[in-house]
Formats: structure tokens, sequence, C-alpha cells
């Protein structure tokens, strides 16, 4: 195998820090959006952005929840007038509307303290809806809104002129080197196809359209995630062991090395400490998850930016499809257009040839 240099993800962290440089400095703040549902992608950007907050920035999280759960009295008692920091991601717009609806309530309510909206992609599909956020945000008088790609910059410069608005990569590269996210794919033989199935799907990029031999057709697999009882009742690991005998595996690898990661990484002692300390240490494990699955096979085929994302942290040589709308090219021209190991097509069309090109560089030896 052809050695993957995989410095990118290095850089992408370093003009994450630069960008971010001019915050106002803090040492107290509120984390709010915790993603609780089981999207990997997600959970990454949250791993980054608890770990620039605590590392990088050395603040000290107050409080913090997810949408569902969160208090307004709780976070006011113990934050003050501290900012308030709104988790990342691809959610900032009309699509996944309780989240959008979550933030506007904070901005709205919230309006004599500095919040700041980590990296986020933006897309609206409704004029009205554009309209009322744009209202909510531009009366605000210290709104930061950091965006992760250029058109999302370019529209919040447009629409969101009163905020103080930054552009800057994914948080999830705040975990660059973070120990464990590395691929061992030199004996592995299947390409996995990673083909997301929700409101983003870009419908010509069918399983069917990829002629390729060796393929497994998967979404995230923590989606297909069996919810094990926490006690380890006789019951509980009966089914733990089965379903791992299913996965071909005499004892539960999958399971085990998941809660060792959880409770034993070198990042799970520093999450301990903090508000709502479980919810980051599951975050890792759905992190674990990832790489776990990234790392069976050779190249990675992905609708997901975050599949793409995890890909260059790991180093995986991989074919990045576009989703539905701009999120996914307008990252890759913005940040990643310049790693090697990654292949943006236009069309599902073009997937065998990049994927082809990719196994002829990387793993120039045949397989018998």
């Amino acid at each position: 195998m052809a050695t993957v240099s995989n410095h990118f993800s290095s850089e992408l962290k370093q003009e994450l820090h630069k960008a971010l440089a001019g915050l106002e400095p803090f040492e107290e703040c509120a984390f709010l959006d915790y993603p609780n549902h089981q999207n990997v992608g997600d959970h990454l950007i949250w791993l980054g952005g608890l770990s620039y907050l605590t590392d990088t920035l050395k603040a000290k999280i107050k409080y913090s929840s997810a949408v569902i759960d969160f208090s307004a009295d709780d976070m006011e008692k113990a934050i003050g007038k501290a900012p308030i920091i709104l988790h990342g991601g691809g959610n900032l717009g009309d699509l996944w509307p309780r989240y959008q609806k979550f933030r506007e309530e904070i901005v709205a309510r919230y309006q004599k303290q500095p919040i700041i909206i980590f990296p986020q992609a933006i897309y609206f599909q409704d004029k009205t809806n554009l309209e009322t956020a744009a209202k909510i945000f531009n009366s605000h008088p210290n709104l930061t809104i950091v965006t992760r790609d250029q058109y999302s910059y370019n529209f919040a410069s447009e629409n969101f002129f009163s905020c103080n608005n930054i552009l800057a990569p994914d948080m999830a590269f705040q975990l660059a080197g973070m120990p464990g996210i590395n691929a061992n794919p030199a004996n592995k033989r299947s390409i996995l196809y990673q083909c997301r199935s929700d409101r983003e799907f870009n419908k010509g990029a069918t399983p069917s359209s990829i002629n390729l031999s060796n393929l497994v057709l998967e979404d995230w697999t923590s989606f297909k995630e069996r919810d094990y009882p926490s006690s380890l009742s006789i019951q509980g690991v009966g089914r733990i062991f089965s379903d791992a005998w299913k996965q071909g595996e005499v004892v539960p690898i999958q399971w085990t090395s998941q809660r060792i990661w959880k409770f034993f990484h070198p990042y799970a002692a520093n999450f301990k400490p903090l508000p709502l300390a479980q919810n980051h240490l599951e975050s890792l494990r759905y992190m674990h998850h990832g790489v776990y699955q990234f790392r069976k096979h050779r190249l990675v085929i992905t609708t997901r930016l975050h599949g793409h994302i995890l890909c260059v942290l790991m180093g995986i040589p991989h074919v990045v499809i576009p989703n539905s709308y701009h999120k996914i090219t307008s990252f890759h021209e913005t940040w990643t257009n310049r790693v090697p190991f990654c292949k943006l097509v236009t069309h599902h069309s073009q997937v065998k040839e990049a994927a082809e090109e990719l196994l002829d560089t990387y793993y120039p030896e045949k397989f018998a």
C-alpha cells in the first residue's frame, strides 16, 4: 500500500484556531444543543467543540444541555452573563426546523450576553423562514455566527449583516491527532458505500449506480445499534453475545472496545468533571462507532460530510458524492480540495472511475 500522507487534518485544525482567534476571551460559558441522537457526525462536532472550549480556550463549561432538556432557569443560575455557545453542524436553516427554532429562541431571549454559533452550514428553502431568522439574528447586539464553507459565509454576510460572521473549518477538525483515530486498511478487501437515506440524500446516488466489487452498503452503523441494558443482567449479556455471534465474532469485540474507549480513552478523564458528563462519554462511544466502522474497509464512498471529514481525520482514501444541496461541495471547495486521497465527484457515474484511481494509487498490489 502506498503511504497516505495525512498532515491535512492538522493543518485544518490550525486554520480553525486561526479563524476563532478573534473571539472575545471568556472564562466561563454555556454549551448548548447536545446531539442526543445516533448520528456519528454530530458527535464528532460536539466533541470538537467540547475540546476547543476546554483544552484550547481553557474555559469552564458551567451549563450544558440538549434541546429537549434545556432549562432557562438552570442555565441562568449557572452562568449569569457569561457567553452562550451553540453547537455547530449543518442545521442552520429550515431543513431541520427543530434546531433552528431553538437557536432563534436562545438568540431572541438572551440579548444581554455574547452568543457564539459554532461552525455551521446554512440552507434556507423558504424566504419567510429566512426573514424571520434574519430579524432575530440582526437584532442581537453581540452575536457571532461561524460558518464552515464559503457559500454559507457569503450568505451570512448578506443576510445576517449585523452579526460578526467568521469563516472556519468544521469543529470536528479540533480532533486531529486524537489518540485512536487511525486506519489499518492494508489487509482489507472491502469498499464501504456509506449512503445516507434522509432528506439530504442525493437521489441520483442510488446503491445500484455504484458498480464495484466487494461493496458494503451501510449508513452510520450506529443507526442500527440495539439499546443494550446498562446493567449486565443475564438477559442483557445474552443479547450482547448473540449480536456478536451474528456478526461473526466469538466475543463482542466492538461492544467491548467501545466501553474501553468510552471510559478509558485519554479524553474521557477531561470530560468526566463537566456538566452532562455522561453525554460527553456517550459522544466518545459514538465516535468509536464511526472509527470502528471505517477501519474495516480499504476505501470509503460517502454521501455524508462527516463521512468525508472522518476519512480525512483517519487518512482513508475515499470518494465523496454531494448531498442534496451545497453543503458538501462548498465545504470541499473551501477546505479539503487539496487532500490527495479524496475525490469529489459531481455525478454518480464518476464514482467507479474515481474509486479505481484511488485504489491504483494507494493499493497498487492486486488481491487474489
